[in-house]
């Protein structure tokens, strides 16, 4: 059975009163948004413009906002009640932070619209990862980066954690393998990938894939009746 957005909405739903207090925030979500921004730092980009991919509550764009000088990020969910739960960030920061309902397998952006795009930890619920990471490729510019983070379950521990535990209580998710994701980025357009894997009681491993400094075309793989509009955003 294919885990399917309709659980992923009733799950997210019901964590967004709690997702902020979660003890995930200490054991996975807070070492991983550090493995993030230093990654982010490395590329030494101006004032870019990030898209955070299931972005929960707004966390990660509110470091962004603290971290990079100049950054404009946009946090996108799929679930309304996550969104809600960071309308204080939201309103806070409205100037360079903006949230966006939307869904990963069909994001509503233009073609090379972002410098850099994130994703962590949310990878494993989506049902067609493949597209998703197609996706991914499409909104960045030429020379862009994504930075995709998940449980990492290649080895005995990452297997029990991840395939056992996670699947246990959050249903028929996937986590895939290192070999998988790589795959996917290749397939999707990539020019590069790199790959690194951290160590602890919640693994995980954090791919980061860029974009070729000219794209070549790709063929579209969805219908054109089945396209969906897309917003743009202001060079």
């Amino acid at each position: 059975m294919i885990y399917t957005k309709d659980e992923a909405q009733v799950e997210f739903t019901r964590w967004s009163k709690s997702y902020d207090r979660s003890i995930l925030q200490t054991l996975l979500f807070g070492p991983s948004r550090k493995a993030l921004l230093n990654q982010i730092r490395g590329l030494k980009m101006e004032s870019p413009k990030v898209l955070d991919i299931g972005c929960g509550t707004g966390q990660f764009p509110e470091v962004l906002f603290h971290e990079v000088p100049g950054a404009k990020v946009w946090g996108l969910d799929l679930v309304r009640g996550m969104l809600e739960g960071g309308n204080g960030r939201w309103n806070h920061y409205t100037d360079r932070i903006q949230p966006v309902q939307g869904d990963s397998e069909r994001l509503p952006f233009a073609d090379g619209s972002f410098d850099i795009l994130t994703c962590a930890n949310s990878f494993h619920h989506y049902p067609n990862q493949a597209l998703a990471v197609r996706e991914m490729c499409r909104v960045l510019r030429p020379g862009g980066a994504l930075m995709l983070l998940d449980g990492y379950r290649d080895g005995l521990w990452g297997r029990f954690i991840f395939d056992v535990c996670v699947a246990g209580v959050e249903g028929n998710v996937h986590h895939a393998s290192a070999k998988e994701i790589k795959g996917m980025m290749m397939d999707a357009g990539f020019g590069s990938v790199d790959q690194f894997r951290h160590r602890g009681p919640a693994p995980f491993l954090l791919s980061l894939a860029r974009t070729p400094q000219r794209k070549m075309p790709r063929p579209h793989l969805m219908d054109r009746s089945d396209s969906v509009s897309r917003s743009t955003i202001s060079q």
